[in-house]
């Protein structure tokens, strides 16, 4: 299982969010067409914004949970076995998403939804999450678990969590960017990591 010096880590982690929450919040420009199927089957970019909120309401709460267990700050974070093989699953590859899956139902967005408060929604979780990528690194993230969503009786570690919550983002992010080309309209610039 891969090794991490934890403080870099958490950094890295943390420009993931910040870069996440600048195309979020260029989405804003776009409003009228968050709404958009590209297609029946496919999800409009207010449905993936808003299947992301849904995993950040479970997981928000559970990651602060653990880290108000006071555990030390270690430098090496050792990723599990679960939490290494979810994130790698999960993570896209380039600009390209790999395994394809099917959604969790309790995961699964409506169609009509309204798509300032979908986004505002995520614009506050994201700060959130960087507010516990924060605290993290005052604590030992191999040693911290959070129960997962799909099964409270498996844990993963802390660190594992932050990199399946945020790889589960990047992912997404790609879906979206997909969809807007679908429908035409102009694909989010990647920030540049010196805006970050």
């Amino acid at each position: 299982m891969p090794v991490f010096n934890s403080s870099a880590l958490l950094s890295d982690l943390k420009k993931d969010v910040a870069r996440q929450l600048l195309k979020v919040e260029a989405l804003q420009s776009i409003i009228e067409n968050l709404n958009k199927q590209p297609a029946p089957d496919k999800w409009s970019v207010a449905q993936v914004i808003e299947h992301l909120n849904s995993y950040n309401r479970y997981y928000l709460p559970e990651i602060e949970k653990s880290l108000n267990k006071k555990v030390s700050h270690n430098p090496v974070f050792k990723s599990g076995i679960f939490g290494n093989y979810f994130t790698n699953m999960m993570a896209p590859k380039g600009q390209t998403i790999g395994n394809k899956m099917a959604s969790p139902k309790d995961h699964v967005p409506k169609s009509d939804l309204e798509s300032p408060k979908v986004l505002s929604e995520f614009i506050k979780g994201q700060n959130r999450l960087l507010n516990l990528l924060l605290q993290a690194e005052k604590a030992d993230i191999g040693k911290l678990r959070v129960p997962i969503s799909i099964s409270r009786f498996i844990k993963l570690k802390l660190g594992d969590t932050f990199r399946f919550l945020i790889a589960h983002q990047q992912r997404h992010f790609v879906q979206i960017d997909n969809t807007l080309a679908a429908l035409g309209v102009s694909a989010l610039k990647q920030p540049r990591s010196a805006d970050i």
